[in-house]
């Protein structure tokens, strides 16, 4: 089942840290020689995101799927965004006036069976990708052909091992004005791992 993630998601941790950090600024309204936010930082070092975050071009995140026959472990890359035109765009949807200004973005991604028990009868990872254009997710373009020059079906895989890789494509609609698109894939209930392809 897709897990689509909004920007806001991001920013929630963010501000309940910050609150959390200021809330436990009390003491006496005396000035101390030493910092206050000195001394908090040791007190409360900023944790890592358990899952998450931005990565650089070819930077790999790794992520656990539960798949049929158990839960897999995946390194995942973004490898590159193809975009399309706004005609190819009008002639792939069944009501073309819905696409004006749009054109088509396929995201091109890699994952690598890391661990795990081997599928034998497709897979889930692809579920957890989305496409934004400039902080806004795009629209999901159901039916596309995802197996284009370069791209693989992942129902088609019939035996997926250990240490194997398949390269899965998502299209998705965004506007033909985009200036930077990204790629984001998150494991179930995570925060999504972003890619990003200025003018891609």
């Amino acid at each position: 089942m897709p897990h689509h993630k909004t920007a806001l998601r991001l920013v929630a941790p963010v501000a309940v840290l910050a609150l959390a950090l200021t809330a436990c600024g009390g003491g006496d309204d005396k000035a101390d020689a030493k910092s206050p936010d000195t001394e908090k930082a040791k007190v409360f070092p900023s944790p890592e995101p358990a899952s998450g975050g931005e990565l650089g071009k070819g930077e790999s995140a790794t992520g656990k799927v539960a798949e049929d026959p158990g839960e897999v472990t995946y390194d995942v890359v973004a490898q590159k965004v193809e975009l399309g035109t706004e005609a190819e765009a009008a002639k792939a949807v069944s009501e073309p006036d819905k696409v004006k200004g749009k054109v088509l973005a396929v995201a091109h991604v890699k994952y690598t069976h890391k661990s795990g028990p081997a599928l034998t009868d497709g897979t889930d990872v692809n579920d957890g990708t989305t496409v934004f254009a400039d902080g806004q997710r795009g629209s999901v373009l159901i039916g596309a052909s995802e197996d284009g020059a370069g791209c693989e079906d992942p129902y088609d895989v019939e035996s997926w091992k250990q240490g194997e890789s398949h390269v899965f494509c998502e299209t998705y609609v965004i506007p033909a004005n985009a200036k930077s698109v990204e790629v984001h894939w998150s494991e179930e209930d995570g925060e999504p791992y972003i890619w990003k392809f200025p003018n891609a």
